[in-house]
């Protein structure tokens, strides 16, 4: 590669690890994500996403406004041909402390759901019964998770095409059981700005063998959507996700969000000299007459 190549390369790989680590550092300061002492248990599969995540993080921790301190956990899940090693050495390379978690979830996972089926269900929840109790065996006060802004608004369209219910992701969420805070830096962060990172930064990465062979995935159903809509009308992923983050509860219909059996109308509020319909009228007379 040519000198003018490598600078040109050299540049685009500043501008975009600038954007995620402003990214980052805004969804931390908007939901409070981490605060002064914080011990950030950063949950590592070895995939793209969380591979960004604790390097984003172990950047940041050097210039943030407060102290906090990151240990790393991979879950090892007895996966066949698991590559055990490359975790570990790794983690030691950069200078990160962590906890290698062996759990045969694997075993489990393929005894109980029939050939193929989806099996991202159960194993995530066993993934996540796993990693929140270990959380309080070290005295986390914080789970550090790899969802980006792309599985945030992919986890919309997934609750509301397949349950029936609007929710997607928080980036910040208090367990069921409220003993642990779960906390996605990464929020506002595109999954091909991580990818093209990731590629950049040449993380060894370890694939899924238990569920990327899967192709037909309700999230891939999904995933295909929303690129095909970004396709023919640029910019529309990002209106989607702002959309989440600007929500008029008053707006929709659940009961149990507003009280709308509790409306009524107020006897005492100010007489409008105009109704809505007749001002949006007003608007257009100029227009009528003059044609």
């Amino acid at each position: 590669m040519s000198q003018p190549a490598e600078r040109q390369e050299r540049l685009k790989f500043n501008k975009l690890q600038k954007r995620l680590r402003r990214q980052a550092g805004s969804a931390i300061a908007d939901y409070n994500m981490i605060e002064e002492g914080d011990k950030i248990m950063v949950c590592l599969s070895g995939g793209k996403d969380s591979y960004g995540m604790l390097d984003i993080l172990m950047n940041l921790q050097k210039t943030a406004p407060v102290r906090f301190e990151l240990i790393a956990v991979n879950m090892d899940q007895k996966q066949p041909g698991f590559p055990e090693h490359i975790l570990p050495e790794y983690l030691t390379k950069v200078g990160v402390p962590y906890h290698i978690i062996e759990r045969d979830t694997y075993s489990i996972v393929k005894d109980v759901i029939p050939e193929g089926k989806t099996t991202c269900g159960l194993c995530s929840r066993l993934r996540r019964g796993t990693l929140y109790s270990y959380a309080n065996d070290i005295g986390a006060t914080k789970i550090a998770l790899g969802h980006h802004r792309d599985d945030i608004i992919e986890t919309l369209f997934l609750n509301m095409f397949y349950g029936g219910k609007l929710k997607a992701m928080p980036p910040k969420l208090l367990s069921d059981d409220k003993r642990n805070v779960l906390i996605r830096p990464l929020a506002y962060c595109k999954e091909q700005d991580l990818a093209e990172y990731a590629e950049y930064k040449a993380f060894p990465i370890i694939p899924c063998n238990l569920c990327g062979s899967q192709e037909n995935l309700q999230r891939q159903v999904i995933k295909q959507m929303l690129n095909d809509w970004e396709k023919q009308h640029p910019g529309r992923t990002e209106t989607i996700f702002s959309a989440i983050r600007n929500v008029a509860p008053s707006q929709l219909a659940d009961a149990n969000l507003f009280d709308f059996a509790g409306l009524r109308i107020d006897p005492d509020a100010a007489e409008e000299t105009q109704t809505p319909e007749e001002a949006g009228v007003q608007q257009f007379i100029p227009a009528l007459q003059v044609s």
